[in-house]
C-alpha cells in the first residue's frame, strides 16, 4: 500500500520492515508466554485458590476493556510506532517490579495493581499493532501477514511455556515473570528499527464523543462485522479463563508438577502454529464463512473433550486442536476487519471490537473458574464446549456464513465524525 508495485510482489520475508516487525513480535510473545504460565502458578502457589486465579484474570480483563474504550482514538490520532514503543517500555517496567518486590516476600496485592495496568497498556499496544499491519503489507496481503505473525508467535510459544515451567520449577514463578519483562524490552528495540508510514489522521468535527463511538458505529453498520462482534463476545465469555481451568485440572485433578503444565501448554501452542500456517489456504479454498464457522464448531468439540481426557498427553492434544481452531477463526476475523475498514478508522474499529468482544470475558473467567472450584472441571468444560457449538450453529443464521463478505462490504457513509 505504501511501497511500489514491485516491492508489493516480493515475499513478505524479503521486506525489511515487515521482517523486523515480525521478529520483534516473535521475541515479545516468547517472553510473554512465561507470564501466562507464571502468574497463575504464583497465585496458586501462594493462595491455593483457583477462584483467585479467575478473579485476577477477570480484573485484568476488565482493565483491558476499559482501556479499549479510549485506545482506538489514541491509535488513530497519534503516531502508531511511538505508541507501540511506549507500551512495550511501560509493560517492561511493570512486569519487572514483580520479581523485584517478591525478593522481600510474597505480595499478592501487587499482582492486582500491576497486572490490570499491564493489561490496559497491552490493549493499547494490540490496537496499534493490528492497525499497523495493513500499513506494512497492504490490505490484499493481511491474511498472509497475520498468518505468518501468528505462526511464528505460536512457534515461540511452544518453547516458551516449556521453559517457563522449568524455570518456575527451579527458580520460582517470579523468575519467569522477569524474563517476560526482558521480552518487552526486546520488542521495543525491534519496533524502533521499523520504518512505519504515517497514516492519515482523522479530522475532528463536532462533539468529541462522536470520534469516540465512530468505531462502534462502523461495526454496527457492517452486517458481517456486527454478527461477528456479538457471537465472539459470547465465545470469549466461555474461553477467557480456559487456561486457568486447564492448569487447575492438571494440578488439582491429575496432581501434575509445574514443568508438565508448561509442556501441555507448549503442545497446545503447536496447534496455534498449525492453524496459522493453514489459514490462508483454508480461507482461499473455502471462503470466510465456512472456514470461520467450522473452526468455531471444532473448538467447541475440543473444549468438551478436555473434560473427559484423563491423561496429560490427551489434554495436550485437545488443547492443540482447540488452539488451532481459535487461530484459524481469529485470523479470519481479524483479517476481515482490516480489509473492510478504512485506515484512518482502523484503530477505533479495532478498539470498539475488542472492548465489546472482551466485555463479557472477565465475568466468564470469574464464573467458570468458580464453577470449576465448586463443581469440578469436567462439568465446566462440557458446558463451555456445548455452548461453543451453539454459537457456531447460530452463526449459520447470520451474514457471517458468507464465503466472501470482503467483496461486498463497503464503508457505510457517515461513520466518520
Amino acid at each position: 500500500m505504501h511501497e511500489d508495485t514491485q516491492a508489493d510482489l516480493r515475499p513478505l520475508w524479503r521486506r525489511r520492515d515487515f521482517t523486523v516487525f515480525w521478529g520483534a513480535q516473535t521475541l515479545s510473545v516468547a517472553g510473554d508466554s512465561f507470564a501466562i504460565i507464571a502468574v497463575p502458578l504464583l497465585i496458586l502457589n501462594v493462595t491455593g485458590s483457583v477462584a483467585q486465579m479467575g478473579l485476577l484474570t477477570g480484573v485484568s480483563g476488565a482493565a483491558g476493556v476499559i482501556a479499549g474504550i479510549f485506545a482506538g482514538v489514541a491509535v488513530d490520532r497519534f503516531d502508531r510506532r511511538k505508541l507501540l514503543i511506549g507500551c512495550d517500555v511501560v509493560r517492561c517496567v511493570l512486569y519487572a517490579t514483580i520479581p523485584l518486590a517478591w525478593l522481600s516476600g510474597p505480595k499478592v496485592w501487587l499482582l492486582y495493581a500491576v497486572l490490570p495496568l499491564a493489561a490496559a497498556v497491552g490493549m493499547v499496544f494490540q490496537v496499534a499493532y493490528v492497525s499497523s499491519v495493513p500499513t506494512l503489507v497492504g490490505e490484499d496481503r493481511v491474511t498472509e501477514a497475520n498468518g505468518k505473525l501468528y505462526a511464528t508467535a505460536a512457534a515461540a510459544s511452544v518453547l516458551g511455556p516449556m521453559l517457563a515451567g522449568v524455570v518456575a520449577g527451579w527458580l520460582g514463578p517470579t523468575a519467569a515473570i522477569g524474563i517476560n519483562a526482558v521480552g518487552f524490552a526486546l520488542s521495543a528495540v525491534g519496533v524502533y528499527l521499523v520504518r512505519l508510514a504515517r497514516h492519515e489522521r482523522p479530522a475532528v468535527h463536532g462533539a468529541p464523543w462522536r470520534e469516540l463511538v465512530a468505531g462502534a458505529v462502523f461495526l454496527w453498520r457492517q452486517p458481517v462485522l456486527r454478527a461477528l462482534t456479538v457471537l465472539l463476545s459470547f465465545f470469549i465469555f466461555l474461553t477467557l479463563g480456559l487456561t486457568d481451568i486447564v492448569i487447575f485440572r492438571l494440578k488439582h485433578d491429575l496432581g501434575q508438577p509445574d514443568a508438565v503444565i508448561g509442556v501441555v501448554l507448549g503442545i497446545g501452542a503447536v496447534g496455534t502454529m498449525i492453524g496459522a500456517t493453514l489459514v490462508t489456504r483454508l480461507r482461499g479454498r473455502l471462503g470466510f464463512g465456512p472456514t470461520w464457522v467450522s473452526a468455531l464448531a471444532a473448538a467447541g468439540l475440543a473444549i468438551g473433550a478436555i473434560g473427559f481426557v484423563g491423561t496429560v498427553w490427551g489434554i495436550g492434544a485437545a488443547m492443540g486442536l482447540y488452539l488451532a481452531c481459535v487461530s484459524v477463526a481469529g485470523i479470519c476475523s481479524l483479517s476481515l476487519r482490516q480489509q473492510v475498514t478504512p485506515s484512518h478508522l482502523l484503530g477505533r474499529v479495532t478498539s470498539a471490537f475488542w472492548t465489546i468482544h472482551y466485555s463479557l470475558g472477565p465475568l466468564g473467567a470469574a464464573t467458570l473458574t468458580w464453577g470449576a472450584g465448586r463443581f469440578g472441571s469436567t462439568p465446566v468444560f462440557v458446558f463451555a464446549g456445548v455452548s461453543c457449538l451453539a454459537i457456531a450453529a447460530a452463526a449459520l443464521l447470520t451474514p457471517a456464513r458468507q464465503r466472501h463478505p470482503e467483496r461486498a462490504a463497503a464503508a457505510p457513509p457517515g461513520t466518520e465524525p
